[in-house]
């Protein structure tokens, strides 16, 4: 779809702005809203913002709240909240934490609640600051030494500046994001469920391999165990706690973080994905001579795994790490596994990533607000040990096998990347006026 640019620009005098249509107005975001601290009172739902999904539209359950919000007894500690509220996370305004109200309902006190001093659609407003240029600006305008430390607070935020035009067109503007949005969400929705289905196909073909061999008429036994069922006869049922050493971080408390990157990096749990370490977000820590802390120093292919939501949308959190991922000192919530003599690095690592290691842990989370795993409960996983050398051919074999897998996943993952590419530059180019919708909102009405 083609659209059309305005007939005439004018410089907003905003050099992050830059040229905006002629008729809009720039405003401070302090003349379009004020800052209000209601108390909540009874009744009303709790809402959390989201990085990425906004402002939710709907009371979280118990769990939900558990892990979203801070939580308290006393109602009048939340913020209360109206339609059309813009509420922000002042920790994570720069990352996309914020949204517009939909329902009436409470936030955490953690959140800063602007309500609109002028007829406005806030969703407008909400999309313009997801723009790349408005994030830097919001960033630059955060106040702090090192990223996971900056605040944005209320008389910082106010003082930015936006192109806005005329209500009724914001909502026209609105409307058709709304609409355009949805259809490709709906595609990045189905590349999501490819993946989900990819991922099951995976952690079944790695189950069958790690449980069963490759020889479909080797000689079988009952294992003794109800859920692994019959196993390759020459193969040894055991725990893993005889074939492993895990080592838990260390505590390292946040105080001391460092933002200098000359520092150590450590390896938190929100480092640890699936199948690989994501340095996105990262913490430093200043070593001292005789700091005790050596044997949390991490080394190139040792395997780790984060303890406190194990299992996320895809698989498990478990990673070998790379040359480029060391050095690192490891946290607490995350521990690392060293087989020893008689068990493959590799091996273990599938069987880490198959379903029935998922299935065994599943029902004691079930109901945690946080799921969790501990070092003595990775130790108690019971399994089958083949000999040395056949674990090594079951690791190649399952290194062809997946690999067609993790291409498929892959190539899938592309889509969705270049589709949220498309989302963004649509949401951009409508909310700066790089493109008039009005017309093709009209025609499609």
């Amino acid at each position: 779809m083609k659209l059309p640019s305005y007939p005439t620009y004018k410089d907003s005098g905003v050099e992050w702005l830059g040229v905006v249509p002629s008729h809009w107005t720039v405003w401070r975001l302090g003349a379009l809203f004020r800052e209000v601290a209601e108390e909540g009172i009874e009744g009303l739902p709790i809402l959390s913002v989201s990085i990425h999904d906004g402002v939710s539209d709907r009371e979280l359950g118990d769990e939900e709240l558990d892990r979203k919000v801070t939580r308290s007894d006393d109602v009048t500690k939340y913020r209360r909240v109206e339609p059309g509220d813009l509420v922000y996370n002042m920790m994570r305004a720069w990352q996309g934490g914020f949204g517009t109200v939909t329902v009436a309902g409470m936030v955490s006190p953690a959140y800063v609640v602007a309500r609109p001093t002028t007829a406005l659609a806030t969703s407008f407003v909400e999309n313009l600051l997801r723009t790349s240029m408005a994030v830097e600006e919001m960033r630059r305008l955060s106040k702090g030494v090192t990223d996971f430390r900056l605040r944005l607070y209320w008389d910082e935020f106010k003082t930015l500046k936006i192109a806005v035009p005329p209500e009724a067109e914001q909502r026209v503007i609105a409307a058709f994001l709304d609409r355009e949005t949805a259809k490709i969400d709906a595609l990045i929705g189905e590349q999501e469920r490819l993946i989900e289905l990819l991922a099951e196909k995976r952690r079944a073909v790695i189950s069958h391999a790690v449980t069963k061999g490759l020889d479909p008429n080797a000689p079988m036994k009952d294992s003794g165990i109800a859920w692994l069922g019959e196993v390759p006869a020459h193969w040894v049922v055991s725990k893993l706690k005889w074939h492993i050493d895990v080592l838990s971080g260390f505590a390292f408390p946040s105080t001391g973080f460092s933002g200098d990157e000359e520092s150590i990096r450590l390896l938190r749990g929100i480092n640890v994905g699936i199948g690989r370490i994501r340095w996105d977000d990262v913490a430093y820590w200043e070593r001292a001579e005789d700091d005790g802390l050596d044997r949390f120093s991490l080394t190139e292919g040792q395997l780790v795994m984060g303890m406190d939501r194990p299992w996320i949308e895809g698989g498990a959190r478990v990673a070998i790490l790379g040359c480029d991922d060391v050095p690192c000192l490891l946290l607490q919530r995350v521990a690392a596994l060293t087989p020893k003599d008689d068990l493959a690095r590799d091996f273990i690592y599938a069987i880490m990533h198959s379903s029935d290691f998922k299935n065994h842990f599943i029902t004691d989370m079930t109901g945690v607000s946080v799921p969790h795993i501990s070092p003595d409960q990775i130790c108690s996983f019971p399994f089958a040990v083949p000999p040395l050398d056949e674990q090594k051919k079951i690791i190649v074999s399952l290194a062809n096998k997946t690999s067609r897998l993790d291409a498929l996943v892959a190539e899938a993952e592309r889509a969705i990347a270049l589709l949220k590419e498309r989302r963004a530059a649509l949401i951009s180019a409508a909310v700066t006026g790089k493109i008039d919708v009005r017309g093709a909102f009209e025609e499609a009405a």
